[in-house]
């Protein structure tokens, strides 16, 4: 596990920086500015090192940063790689970024006064997800102020290790770890599912907080290269639910199984016998244990089919496009956030695009 984690902090993604041509006051104008940016950090904390390269340059006037990409601001609150994963469905590097130091636009982006705007967003997506798997937040409310300085420390510097001395302290432990065994003998079926055990063995359930970022098509598409690009945030519905995982022997509860959970508008349940089961075993890859509360019915087998519109094209997670059918629970372990999230950028085509949003 600790090696997945420290590729996923080590993460980090290069960028050429331009000043928006409407506030150079020089001529020529400036360089852009190359950076490389932490996967898990978060944009307006990269302007200590970029204002003094366009300093010179700028008008006069109070500084309200931000970002855009191909005119679409970029909020600052999502983690800088959950940004790339999304915008650049086809990665491009350098990742071509303009910086604005005037025009704050407040009709689509909420405020930011720089690394302190950020620390709390923070904090209090932390507590969120404390609240998510444990019922309550008050192990992060309950931190020392020593700690929670360190604790930011740490993510801001992108030091793993004095993270993980912090963060063992708000007893934040997610649904399940028992696949990495499984995944280095090369079985993708647990005798478990991705929730943990009571004293009796019986599995219990387990709640992942998770962040959606989903985009639909009504175009088909092969290549990355063709897929539409995204121009506006109301093109992109944020859905930020718990994947609720119910334990069931001898079933491995998947990413793809995840996906299918957190988007039920797009997917639709079919009951079969087990005759009719035990029939197309084999035939369909993307079988998934019930959702329905986990009702355990001995003459039916639940299966998830995607409904008629509905299909997953393309799911990426910290960079990476696993397998769908990988188990859940190794993705949770592995390529979680700091702030004890799952960000899932997923790209669905179907013929009408209608997707709910959580704001």
């Amino acid at each position: 596990m600790m090696e997945a984690q420290k590729y996923v902090w080590e993460g980090a993604i290069p960028l050429q920086i331009h000043l928006h041509e409407s506030e150079v006051t020089t001529l020529p104008p400036p360089l852009p500015a190359l950076i490389l940016a932490p996967r898990i950090g978060y944009l307006p904390l990269l302007i200590p090192h970029i204002k003094p390269h366009f300093s010179s340059a700028l008008p006069p006037g109070v500084d309200t940063v931000w970002f855009e990409y191909k005119g679409l601001p970029l909020k600052w609150y999502i983690p800088t790689g959950v940004l790339f994963d999304l915008l650049c469905v086809e990665p491009e590097r350098p990742w071509n970024l303009t910086v604005h130091f005037r025009g704050y636009p407040g009709n689509i982006l909420i405020p930011c006064e720089g690394e302190d705007s950020v620390k709390w967003s923070f904090i209090n997506s932390l507590k969120e997800a404390s609240y998510i798997i444990n019922g309550n937040c008050k192990n992060v409310m309950n931190i020392s102020q020593p700690d929670q300085v360190e604790l930011w420390h740490s993510v801001f510097n992108g030091n793993l290790e004095a993270y993980l001395k912090v963060s063992s302290k708000l007893k934040l432990g997610t649904a399940g770890h028992e696949y990495s065994a499984n995944l280095s003998s090369g079985s993708f079926v647990s005798r478990q599912s991705a929730g943990d055990t009571d004293a009796t063995g019986q599995v219990k359930t387990g709640r992942v907080p998770v962040r959606l970022y989903v985009w639909g098509v009504s175009e088909d598409f092969d290549d990355l290269e063709d897929a539409p690009q995204i121009d506006s945030w109301d093109k992109i519905s944020y859905i930020n639910r718990p994947v609720e995982i119910h334990g069931e022997e001898g079933k491995c509860f998947t990413l793809l199984d995840a996906v299918k959970s957190l988007l039920p508008e797009h997917f639709q349940y079919k009951s079969l016998t087990n005759e009719e089961s035990s029939k197309e075993e084999g035939e369909d890859e993307q079988k998934v244990p019930s959702e329905e509360g986990g009702e355990n019915l001995s003459e039916y087998v639940e299966s998830c089919y995607p409904s008629d519109n509905a299909e997953v094209k393309l799911v990426r997670i910290q960079g990476i496009e696993p397998k769908l059918e990988i188990p859940f629970s190794w993705v949770v372990h592995n390529l979680m956030n700091p702030e004890h999230f799952l960000h899932v950028c997923v790209c669905l085509k179907f013929s009408q695009v209608k997707i709910p949003s959580d704001g």
